[in-house]
């Protein structure tokens, strides 16, 4: 009885062996292309927020981590787009935190004199029917933050009708609307100071 299940452990250990081996195998075959993909996919919503003829560089290895209350609660990515060495624009991954289903994740790029280049939102759990009307495949509202100046933190045009700007809200919704289009503009007004700051934030790959 003892041989016979030692015999069943010994077997399932070289089974748990070679499934676990072939795992790895499968893991370390697809990983590059699984990279790949998402490096695609990347550039595809760069190309939406930034227009490709305003910089030269490899926009996705252009990356440093910042932490400030302007994109929201803990540490954001930005990639720096330049022509030769002159820095002309940012995009920057930015939290709304007071959408009305939570936190309203976006893709901001804009120049550094205040002008918003283009807005995507990436992540949300707003309202079906309502709120999911910043998503491009249902509304273009989102749109239309291309070409909008950024003229200050307390720019009073930049806010939705309701607050006395000049940016529409949706019909029965104004609370999701409003958390993107402030996200907006703290974004767009902190990128104003970040050619100071290029020289001391710590690239990407420093993360630890």
């Amino acid at each position: 009885m003892l041989r016979t299940m030692q015999k069943h452990g010994v077997t399932l250990a070289l089974f748990a062996a070679v499934l676990t081996g072939m795992t790895a195998l499968v893991n370390g075959l697809t990983k590059s292309t699984i990279d790949e993909q998402a490096a695609r996919q990347q550039k595809a919503l760069f190309d939406q927020v930034i227009p490709a003829d305003i910089y030269d560089n490899d926009l996705q290895k252009s990356c440093y981590l910042v932490q400030t209350p302007a994109l929201g609660k803990g540490t954001h990515r930005i990639f720096i787009a330049r022509k030769g060495d002159t820095p002309t624009g940012v995009v920057m991954e930015a939290t709304a935190p007071d959408g009305y289903s939570g936190a309203i994740r976006l893709l901001v790029g804009t120049d550094f004199s205040g002008t918003v280049l283009g807005t995507r939102v990436t992540e949300h759990h707003e309202t079906p029917g309502l709120g999911d009307k910043i998503e491009t495949r249902l509304s273009d509202w989102i749109l239309h933050f291309a070409g909008r100046v950024i003229h200050g933190i307390d720019d009073p045009a930049f806010a939705v009708k309701k607050d006395g700007g000049d940016i529409d809200q949706f019909t029965g919704a104004t609370i999701t609307p409003r958390a993107v289009v402030n996200a907006v503009k703290r974004a767009g007004f902190y990128a104003q100071s970040l050619p100071a700051q290029l020289n001391n934030l710590p690239a990407c790959e420093e993360r630890s």
